[in-house]
């Protein structure tokens, strides 16, 4: 598939009163019987909402869980991308080592460093109780959002990574996170 933007320019600054036209065409690459081809079929999308289970404070490799649940679905993807989103501020997602759970305590006591709890900390906000302040930010340092390519069915990650889901709760709750799969 191609598009093709064009702008008319204008010489002048625009004034509100200003119409400004612009010309946008979409054009659909031909179907092929080549299965090499990357317009022999359309592009296709595929979502789904896996919920984890609770999970202690700390980073978790979550990649079997997400696989179970997507892997059908990825088969049918050659080329594309993954993007998994997650629904919620106190955890956060991140790809990061696979292998050794050394680097997944490590990281948490990083981010146990950086961001002060306790009586002695600065936040305002503590409604939720006192680690919850702290999560969001450990939350936003990693974010809610990953994008990994699909290569022939398969998410197309290094051979030492894998996906993780890091809570930085104290009382442990389910979280969703939000697949969306989207290639040819």
């Amino acid at each position: 598939m191609q598009s093709s933007l064009s702008f008319l320019s204008v010489a002048k600054p625009l004034s509100v009163s200003s119409p400004v036209r612009i010309k946008c065409s979409l054009f659909t690459a031909p179907s092929t019987t080549d299965p090499n081809s990357m317009a022999a079929s359309g592009p296709k999308w595929a979502q789904k909402t896996i919920t984890l289970p609770p999970q202690r404070r700390g980073c978790h490799l979550i990649t079997p869980k997400i696989m179970k649940e997507i892997g059908q679905d990825l088969s049918g993807f050659n080329c594309g991308l993954a993007h998994l989103f997650l629904q919620h501020t106190s955890a956060s997602l991140t790809i990061n080592e696979n292998y050794d759970s050394d680097v997944r305590t490590d990281t948490e006591t990083f981010l146990n460093r950086i961001v002060p709890e306790g009586a002695s900390a600065p936040w305002r906000h503590t409604l939720e109780g006192p680690d919850d302040m702290p999560a969001h930010i450990k939350s936003s340092m990693f974010g809610c959002q990953l994008s990994i390519p699909i290569t022939n069915g398969k998410l197309n990650m290094g051979t030492w990574q894998g996906i993780w889901l890091c809570e930085h709760r104290d009382e442990p709750t389910a979280r969703k996170v939000v697949v969306t799969l989207n290639g040819i």
